[in-house]
């Protein structure tokens, strides 16, 4: 049985597999091995699975999986986790362009390769209904402002949104936002993970926006964010009816290296 080398890493809590697939480790079809490499207790548990790859105009591609084995849409933690690991394989120095299924980022990490800055995608526009925001920040979220964060049942209010009617066939990511003294605090129910993160990049990219709109000013414009599974930083800059320069700002972390027979 071969085995198959990989990284782990954790942004904020939202951790990876991470393998380097340069010389092909790892199909991009294999959705059955991608979900018992994320399985928590017969794998090695993650909420989704990363390979980096060789591009002719980049500096690497990322290709992101869900824990649940098929491809995903942007994963903003994954990214900022993506440079830190092509940093530790001598790929990239301090800066980065690469590519991932939502098109180009610019990334920029410090000297002790623990804290990404990536630049992502512009927001076209903000669905704002009576209680709710929705937008697309690489992938699609849907916002809901709350009083407690603590008494939000986030998976079981999370998957009522995730599989009512509007959003059951595509899916949606559910995130429960708190404002707090030092900008806000957040929990997002991941689709395609199933369950509550302990953090999401583009959750709380989503998060920071709508908390914005709902009182506009150049100080909502940087907003620090607290997670369950750390502290995040995101800010940006109005654009007509989008937003644009948006930054996620964070730490990036490997746990441990390993192989896994499977």
């Amino acid at each position: 049985m071969s085995k198959l080398s990989f990284f782990k890493y954790q942004g904020a809590g939202n951790d990876f597999v991470m393998i380097d697939n340069r010389t092909g480790a790892l199909d991009r079809s294999a959705e059955d091995k991608i979900r018992r490499l994320c399985e928590r207790r017969f794998g090695v548990g993650a909420d989704g699975l990363i390979l980096l790859q060789d591009h002719p105009d980049y500096d690497f591609e990322m290709v992101y999986f869900n824990a649940d084995g098929r491809e995903g849409s942007m994963c903003g933690n994954g990214g900022r986790c993506a440079v830190a690991f092509a940093r530790q394989l001598g790929i990239i120095d301090l800066k980065t362009y690469f590519l991932a299924v939502d098109g180009p980022h610019d990334a920029r990490i410090d000297e002790a390769g623990s804290w990404v800055e990536l630049r992502m995608g512009k927001v076209a526009r903000v669905e704002q209904g009576g209680d709710f925001f929705y937008l697309d920040t690489g992938s699609p979220h849907y916002v809901v402002f709350v009083e407690d964060l603590t008494q939000v049942n986030v998976v079981t209010r999370g998957r009522a949104v995730r599989y009512s009617d509007r959003f059951r066939e595509s899916g949606t990511n559910v995130n429960f936002v708190q404002p707090v003294r030092a900008g806000i605090a957040v929990a997002t129910y991941e689709r395609g993970v199933e369950d509550e993160t302990l953090s999401c990049g583009t959750g709380v990219t989503a998060a920071a926006i709508a908390y914005y709109l709902r009182q506009p000013s150049a100080a909502r414009q940087r907003v620090d964010i607290r997670a369950k599974g750390g502290e995040l930083q995101v800010h940006f800059e109005p654009a007509g009816e989008g937003f644009d320069e948006i930054w996620l700002c964070g730490p990036a972390k490997r746990v441990f290296e390993g192989s896994w027979e499977g």
